[in-house]
């Protein structure tokens, strides 16, 4: 009986350990702690007086680009300049060979000579006539020839004159000089070879590209086109065809836009091939580092200023084509908002339409974030980057 006994103590005693163990888990599963709501940073957005920039790439032009051809025909004699320096407005680039053209320009000086001694004989002869005539020594018809003699001598002093200022002018073009101040290209001819001048096909020298001021063109699309139209109309931005609104540019080694110019063109059609429309800027370039050919980037005013509103682009989702934030109600709860973004501006991104200045805008942990779920905000101000470009 006493072993008996014993046994059935020890099964009690394992249904109890068993229904404790049991009520335990039971008494755990009721009463486990509920997560709490995500922590995430919030700001409110920064605000900021704001200078939309629309930009552009483009190329660079010289405002005059000249060939320099000859414009008489010749041997070349003397080249007066290196390859690729900066000459001045009226420098003798070549010379050709002048002996020919001053021999005729000596002719041509005779002639004239020739044709004042002939007028004065006809004069004279012209003279004597009148007097005779008014004895009846001479009939009217030998005045009358003495005139016409006298009107021929001078037509012929006339073009012996032409004569002689053309062949000085074939003399002094035997001295080709820089039309232009620029950057002379390599000289295309060698001293001693011919050289043909007078017509379309005179002979290439060289050429001369102007460095300062310096054209930047490029083309603007037909929606930016439309915008810059209405704005004008509206009255909220000058037409760039009637002010020089202003550009800034920055050089593909650049971080900023530093060069500064102003728009002097607008072309009077789009191009039905692109959807564009063709503009120039024009820049100062007295260290004549910006070249003709050289890509750049360009900045034009798009919108008047106006207070914005600014956020980090890691604020910002994107659903689909839609851009959107979450807003911290004062229930600690995120809430979807749809924004409008525009450019950066010193490393923000600005926010055209859907804030007001009071939001609480979820700008860290945004993946945790859920609409209209709580969250455990921690407010943090914005840091605006230092040294941004306009």
């Amino acid at each position: 009986m006493g072993a008996r006994h014993a046994g059935r103590l020890v099964l009690v005693a394992a249904g109890l350990t068993g229904l404790l163990a049991l009520a335990g888990c039971g008494k755990g599963g009721q009463g486990a702690a509920t997560p709490p709501p995500p922590q995430v940073v919030v700001s409110q957005p920064v605000k900021k007086n704001v200078q939309e920039w629309d930009e552009y790439t483009g190329r660079f032009a010289a405002v005059e680009d000249v060939e320099i051809r000859a414009r008489v025909s010749g041997y070349l004699t003397a080249v007066n300049f290196q390859d690729g320096q900066v000459v001045f407005k009226g420098d003798p680039l070549f010379v050709i060979d002048p002996r020919p053209y001053q021999a005729a320009a000596d002719a041509a000086r005779a002639g004239v000579a020739q044709a004042q001694a002939s007028v004065q004989l006809a004069q004279r002869e012209l003279d004597r006539a009148r007097d005779l005539r008014q004895t009846q020594a001479v009939s009217q018809s030998v005045l009358d020839t003495r005139s016409q003699q006298l009107q021929a001598a001078t037509a012929q002093l006339l073009a012996a004159q032409a004569q002689a200022r053309a062949a000085d002018l074939d003399l002094e073009f035997t001295s080709v000089k820089a039309p232009v101040t620029g950057r002379v290209s390599n000289h295309r001819v060698s001293v001693g070879n011919l050289v043909s001048g007078g017509s379309a096909q005179s002979t290439l020298l060289t050429t001369i590209v102007s460095l300062d001021p310096i054209h930047f063109y490029f083309d603007a699309d037909q929606a930016s086109y439309l915008r810059y139209q209405r704005q004008s109309r509206s009255g909220e931005r000058p037409s760039s065809r009637d002010n020089a609104n202003p550009v800034i540019l920055s050089l593909p080694d650049e971080q900023g836009f530093t060069h500064q110019g102003r728009i002097d063109f607008v072309d009077n059609q789009i191009d039905d091939g692109t959807g564009t429309i063709r503009a120039r800027a024009v820049f100062d370039n007295p260290d004549m580092v910006l070249t003709p050919g050289m890509f750049a980037r360009l900045r034009l005013v798009g919108r008047p200023n106006y207070d914005g509103l600014l956020l980090p682009d890691a604020a910002i989702g994107t659903d689909q084509n839609r851009r959107f934030v979450y807003v911290v109600d004062k229930d600690n709860k995120a809430t979807y908002r749809g924004v409008t973004t525009g450019p950066l501006v010193d490393g923000l991104r600005v926010i055209r339409e859907g804030l007001t200045a009071g939001d609480k805008v979820v700008v860290a942990g945004l993946q945790r974030v859920k609409p209209g779920a709580a969250v455990t905000p921690v407010e943090q101000p914005i840091q605006a980057a230092s040294g941004g470009t306009p």
